[in-house]
């Protein structure tokens, strides 16, 4: 089938989508919803069998759903409506959710439903439930409408009337009014509930240290008690709020207001800043392991003789302080490794690389620019230099740019089917990239396929990333946690464990003596210099547009198929 995803913007959905689609054998391509005559000129050109919108912010014209079969992917189960779906499932707390594939009409999220996915929800915030849980059943219920509307004998069904006599039931958009947390009533409870539902977009306002902020990113916390709403601790750029019966940590905040760096979503302290001089640190070492909840944003765990390194990073986005925490942490662990190192990064990113929002909050972001990328480099090197035992990448959640290549410092790459992988740095304004690529890259992947990744700028799935040699083995998402110990278990226990690190010693110094790994960030670096210091500003140009999430006045013409008039041409010659 000829399938157009018409999307507000290529999130991690509409990747995943687009991903699953061709590899059913769909032809796909995709448009933004800038407005309806670009998206009737996209229907006119791709003539597609089939509208899919997986993220639309505003109703599809009906000049196109009446003439062209348009389905919603909905998230929330069959006969739930409206634009804040997932943040009133979670702030009220329900026990199992869904995602409904419903037929598009005149009345919002009411039409005939063509498939209806559940599942039990957990205590987690929007983002990561709408990346795993909805992306799941998302892909499952298409995969199943798609299936009935090719057997021709199923009818889409209809909605139940509710008691206004109206399809459904309709949820109102979720206000801020809606979310206010009320610090001295509000339980601990009831405050993650309510930063979680709100997490990712649009935060929950409050006023911290005298300054209106928006707040994401929340962890709870089993030890620190203080008065309900003030900052009690900080740590590792996180803020500690007392509750009435116990507190929450908040990693990150955006100034809720039209000056300075508002909208820019930065680690609390940062925000903060000299207004909590007087707030006490709280350091927890990656190497402790309390036996309370608390946030930890970088750990490592030691079990049978392998070693767990986590860096669960906001976003996936590592800056200079991060980086060279890992760095710090990897020359311990290289002072009395393991029999087996495993980079498990955090659970809904493994990394993204650089942090664009700390660089374009920096009053100089192209020298920003410069030292977060030395320090990633630094890590990476540290991971490749790294010969006294095995290291494998556990891909666990989704990496992108110089997240995916720092991942192939490691000797193995595991990833979790329904992973996203972006391996290319294109999209952000032509950057180079470096992370030491061009060096790890052609280890893996032969040259042909290598053009492919870094030129095309198309998201790939892990069975295309095994296929070209990325990834080394694709793990069900199923039960991954412990797959991932298992593997790594049996690989510290191969009798054949001196002669694998014996191995990779020797290829170590054989790549070393053939051209030194200085060289190869040498010549990276030169490239990227000019991207950061040179006449073309397109890197800042992307960076600014990406981190203030400004919308794109066209579809880029690599998703946009419909739109190369090379292909046209191509299909009009073979018409």
């Amino acid at each position: 089938m000829r399938i157009l995803l018409l999307t507000h913007s290529f999130n991690s959905l509409s990747q995943r989508l687009f991903i699953e689609l061709q590899k059913l054998g769909h032809e796909v391509s995709v448009e933004f919803d800038i407005n309806d005559q670009v998206t009737a000129e996209a229907v006119r050109l791709f003539r597609p069998d089939l509208i899919l919108a997986p993220f639309l912010k505003r109703a599809i014209a009906e000049s196109i759903w009446r003439e062209h079969l348009c389905w919603i992917v909905h998230p929330g189960p069959a006969g739930d409506r409206g634009p804040s779906s997932l943040d009133w499932a979670i702030q009220t707390g329900v026990s199992t959710w869904g995602v409904t594939v419903l037929q598009a009409e005149a009345e919002m999220d009411a039409g005939p439903v063509w498939a209806s996915v559940e599942f039990p929800m957990r205590a987690a915030c929007k983002g990561h439930l709408y990346r795993h849980e909805v992306a799941d059943a998302s892909v499952t219920a298409v995969r199943q409408a798609l299936e009935r509307l090719e057997s021709d004998r199923y009818t889409p069904q209809r909605l139940a009337l509710g008691e206004d006599g109206r399809p459904g039931g309709w949820r109102p958009l979720m206000r801020q009014s809606d979310r206010r947390i009320e610090w001295s009533r509000h339980t601990t409870a009831e405050v993650l509930a309510r930063l979680r539902a709100a997490d990712g977009h649009p935060g929950v306002r409050d006023r911290l240290a005298g300054l209106r902020v928006r707040m994401y990113n929340p962890w709870p916390e089993g030890e620190l008690r203080g008065e309900p709403g003030a900052i009690l601790a900080i740590r590792d750029g996180a803020v500690c709020l007392g509750t009435v019966d116990g507190a929450v940590w908040v990693t990150h905040l955006c100034r809720d207001d039209a000056s300075g760096n508002g909208g820019l979503k930065l680690p609390a302290a940062q925000v903060l800043g000299d207004r909590i001089a007087d707030v006490q640190e709280a350091p927890l070492d990656a190497f402790e392991n309390p036996d309370y909840p608390t946030w930890q944003e970088i750990r490592y765990r030691e079990r049978n003789g392998v070693g767990y390194l986590y860096f669960d990073c906001h976003n996936g986005a590592l800056s200079v302080d991060q980086c060279r925490r890992l760095t710090a942490i990897c020359r311990r662990v290289k002072a009395s490794p393991p029999r087996v190192l495993v980079l498990m990064g955090g659970a809904d990113f493994w990394s993204n690389g650089i942090h664009l929002h700390r660089i374009e909050a920096d009053d100089h972001p192209a020298e920003a620019s410069w030292g977060n990328i030395n320090a990633m480099n630094d890590l990476t090197r540290e991971i490749v230099e790294l010969v006294e035992c095995p290291v494998v990448a556990a891909l666990r959640g989704n990496a992108a740019a110089g997240g995916v290549f720092f991942a192939l410092a490691a000797d193995y790459v595991w990833a979790v089917d329904g992973v996203v992988l972006n391996p290319h740095y294109k999209n952000m304004g032509n950057l180079y990239g470096s992370e030491y690529w061009t060096y790890l890259l052609p280890r893996r992947v032969r040259h042909g396929d290598r053009a492919v990744l870094l030129e095309q700028r198309l998201p790939m799935g892990v069975w295309e990333a095994h296929q070209v040699g990325v990834v080394d083995e694709v793990l069900s998402r199923d039960g991954a946690e412990a797959d991932i110990q298992a593997r790594a278990e049996a690989l510290a226990s191969d009798p054949n464990w001196s002669g694998i690190v014996r191995s990779k010693r020797v290829q170590r110094a054989r790549d070393e003596a053939r051209k030194p790994l200085a060289r190869y960030r040498e010549e990276e670096m030169t490239e990227m210099q000019l991207n950061f210091f040179g006449f073309d500003p397109s890197y800042h140009v992307a960076r600014f547009n990406f981190v203030h999430r400004r919308p794109l006045s066209r579809t880029p013409i690599h998703l946009a198929r419909h739109r190369d008039q090379r292909l046209n041409a191509l299909t009009a010659d073979a018409s």
